[in-house]
């Protein structure tokens, strides 16, 4: 009788194997350390069994179907936990150490092929592209694998980038990350509008000014001698008034902290009131009220969406921080606390902290804002940067604390402009030649703190902006970069690993006036990198 094989087994054999695989050199070593020991004890207890065995008769008799199945199962566990415990430690993502350092030595040179399943319709999906080398490239060692040749990538890239489907603009830049040596650059050096792009530089700006572990507050205080609470903005963009933070700063427990903490006064009501006072000037983006962008305020509670979305256009709040404020005194009278109408304040120096609660690191903001292309956190991040380096805490003072930051970083700034810290503002202007050295710089091993550049791209038909894009390419999966769009504006930057397994950084901006098909041009953006990973230009 044939027993098919079962579905679930079928997932789960390749994980079981590349377990195997890691383990089996270490229990090979255990049983080879515990060999000597086991067969000492054995000679030890050898002639009293047998003397045994000579003056008693055997009393076990042979095990039942049951009795056998019962002890296999049991010797299997056994074998099991020793298998996971030789495997181990587990990381903090959840996979074992050995399973990750044994993946990261490997090189693998095909994709799995799903074979046809009995009693389906027979469309099998396409062989997985495989990608190994992602796991590698990033500090790998100068010179492991070898580098594409400048003549080669020229060959290859030329012919796709003079496309004039692409626009009438064209420019872009292929950089080695191992040795940051450009190998590729047409029209690197002009500046052109860049989108969303924009926020790699917002990005590495903010994880340098203020730090990869800094977390933004949100607090309530007590003006000293007086019944007023006030709200006071930190400019979280993160803030959220629903049930579920998701790891975000809770609004909910806001209000948990500071009902406890008015719990012990006398009296009635309170006056409620809320500061935006951390940021200056207009609160409107150039652009105009936007389903992509909130009106930026110190203050706001899920991005002032008016929806249950997390990500992507929705309708937004004309009044974001009044919203909040006023959810805020909801959830204050929820807790027993009475509370005015709450209207505009700016808590003074004497005011004393009820509660604090914090958004996650920077490095989390960046990462969700790269993957998500959320405008929101970009802005607030550009603000977090004038913060820190003692900027008005505007859309100008944001721009040039990001330029003035990445000028310390001795990054290439010819004719680039920041405007905002989304790209939205078609005021922006950066350079191919910029691009690619935000993403070396976030490369680099003596910067740690940039890793989140890199980590928050989207992967190219899996996450993010890139979940939709390179359906049946090469660049699939392998391919992770930010995406910009506006009318006419059509950009994308990022990283890949070529079938040399050598880590490449590269930018290609276009825009056209009159607009290129929107499609056609995102298509060609999308080959440009696929042929990267596919060259093997060495």
């Amino acid at each position: 009788m044939v027993v098919p094989e079962l579905r679930a087994w079928r997932a789960a054999r390749p994980h079981v194997a590349r377990v195997a695989r890691s383990v089996g050199p270490r229990l090979v070593r255990v049983a080879e350390a515990v060999k000597p020991p086991l067969v000492r004890a054995s000679e030890a207890v050898k002639p009293p069994l047998a003397r045994a065995a000579g003056a008693v008769k055997p009393l076990v008799k042979r095990p039942s179907t049951v009795q056998f199945t019962t002890g296999a199962a049991t010797l299997g566990l056994v074998v099991a936990a020793t298998v996971v415990t030789v495997a181990g430690p587990w990381d903090s993502t959840g996979q074992r150490t050995a399973e990750r350092d044994w993946a990261a030595s490997r090189e693998r040179t095909g994709g799995t092929d799903h074979g046809r399943v009995p009693g389906t319709s027979g469309k099998e999906p396409a062989p997985a592209p495989s990608a190994a080398s992602v796991l590698v490239s990033v500090g790998a060692a100068v010179g492991s694998v070898p580098s594409p040749s400048e003549k080669a990538l020229a060959n290859v890239l030329g012919p796709l980038l003079d496309d004039p489907a692409l626009g009438t603009d064209r420019a872009g830049a292929v950089v080695d990350l191992a040795t940051g040596k450009r190998l590729y650059g047409k029209g690197a050096d002009d500046a052109l509008t860049p989108a969303s792009t924009t926020k790699i530089a917002t990005a590495v700006a903010a994880l340098t000014a203020a730090g990869a572990d800094h977390r933004i507050a949100t607090r309530a205080v007590l003006e000293p001698g007086t019944e007023e609470v006030v709200l006071v903005g930190g400019g979280d963009p993160t803030l959220t008034a629903r049930k579920d933070a998701d790891g975000n700063a809770s609004l909910r427990a806001l209000a948990d902290d500071t009902a406890r903490a008015l719990a012990s006064r006398k009296g009635g009501r309170v006056t409620l009131s809320y500061d935006t006072s951390l940021y200056a000037g207009s609160t409107t983006h150039p652009i105009g009220p936007n389903t992509n962008l909130a009106p930026v305020t110190a203050l706001m509670a899920d991005e002032g969406r008016l929806n249950d979305s997390s990500s992507g256009p929705a309708n937004r709040s004309e009044d974001p921080a009044g919203d909040a404020a006023r959810k805020f005194a909801d959830l204050l009278h929820e807790r027993g606390v009475e509370t005015t109408v709450p209207g505009r304040s700016k808590a003074s120096d004497r005011a004393k902290t009820l509660a604090t609660v914090q958004s996650p690191p920077l490095s989390a903001l960046v990462e969700r804002m790269l993957t998500s292309s959320d405008n929101d956190i970009a802005e607030a991040l550009a603000r977090q940067t004038a913060l820190a380096a003692g900027e008005p805490v505007s859309f100008k003072g944001g721009g040039t604390a990001v330029r003035e930051q990445l000028k310390k970083l001795d990054l290439p700034l010819k004719g680039v402009r920041f405007a905002d810290g989304s790209g939205l503002d078609r005021a922006d202007k950066l350079t191919a030649d910029l691009l690619t050295a935000l993403l070396a710089e976030a490369a680099d091993p003596d910067r740690p703190e940039l890793r989140p550049v890199l980590t928050g791209l989207p992967v190219a038909g899996f996450t993010g902006t890139l979940s939709k894009r390179y359906a049946d390419r090469p660049g699939t999966g392998v391919v992770r970069a930010k995406t910009g769009t506006l009318t006419g504006v059509h950009t994308l930057a990022g990283t890949v690993v070529d079938t040399e397994g050598r880590l490449l950084a590269f930018a290609f901006l276009t825009e056209s006036d009159p607009p290129a098909n929107p499609a056609t041009a995102q298509q060609g953006l999308d080959e440009l990198a696929s042929t990267l990973a596919t060259c093997g230009c060495d």
